[in-house]
């Protein structure tokens, strides 16, 4: 795999494989990229390659307005989603999106997952939001394009910070995570469905349960990310 993107390639691959591993994707529902921000290029998953056939050279690399740059296969189709977040946020470094069935039950109820305990407040202090349905006349235009004003606009209209808040659900579609590498995305992608799924069993056990308290919310976030952090477990 001779290629100046060998690298990027390798992490890409790695963080998809690790995806499939954590089962949070059904089939080939699900893409991981990796950005190279020096080159402006991202590495992602070619569209409907089974991840046991999946191999480190069939990785695409793409710039930030679609155009391959390398590889021999389709890329993605959210590869639209993963370019203009990566050209709208300069902070990040991966970008997940998966179809696990907690994230997307919730997404599909187009509700925000309330911060219900610890587990939550570990890695942010608000509520996951969920976006809105996308409207009618961005539907019919650039669709996954779109889906990432979608994810813009929703952060714009609920003042959120996409370095504060590495998820969110799509109104009636699914999950999409980021983080300062693709590593990073994944791992936020498994704790938006672990989260996902502790808040559908409390809403099962105690349809009035209440939010977390703001005391523990801001305890368990800074000892975490805090500049005093000390937890590790």
């Amino acid at each position: 795999m001779s290629s100046m993107y060998s690298d990027l390639k390798q992490e890409c691959y790695d963080a998809n494989m690790q995806l499939n591993a954590l089962n949070l994707v059904v089939y080939t529902f699900g893409n991981v990229s990796a950005v190279d921000r020096k080159n402006g290029v991202f590495a992602i998953k070619p569209s409907g390659v089974p991840y046991e056939d999946l191999k480190p050279e069939d990785i695409v690399i793409v710039d930030f307005d679609n155009n391959i740059i390398e590889g021999n296969m389709r890329p993605s189709s959210d590869t639209k989603t993963h370019a203009y977040l990566y050209k709208n946020w300069p902070n990040i470094g991966g970008v997940a999106h998966t179809h696990a069935t907690y994230s997307v039950a919730w997404a599909q109820s187009q509700r925000d997952i309330p911060i219900f305990g610890t587990t939550h407040a570990d890695h942010l202090t608000t509520d996951i939001p969920c976006a809105a349905p996308m409207a009618d006349a961005l539907i019919e235009g650039n669709y996954e394009h779109n889906t990432g004003i979608q994810i813009l606009d929703c952060f714009k209209e609920k003042n959120l910070s996409y370095e504060e808040v590495e998820m969110i659900l799509i109104g009636n579609h699914g999950p999409f995570a980021w983080g300062k590498n693709a590593a990073k995305a994944v791992y936020n992608s498994k704790v938006l469905e672990v989260i996902a799924e502790m808040a559908h069993l409390t809403l099962q056990i105690n349809p009035n349960a209440p939010r977390l308290k703001d005391s523990l919310i801001k305890k368990h976030f800074e000892r975490k990310h805090g500049k005093d952090s000390y937890y590790g477990q």
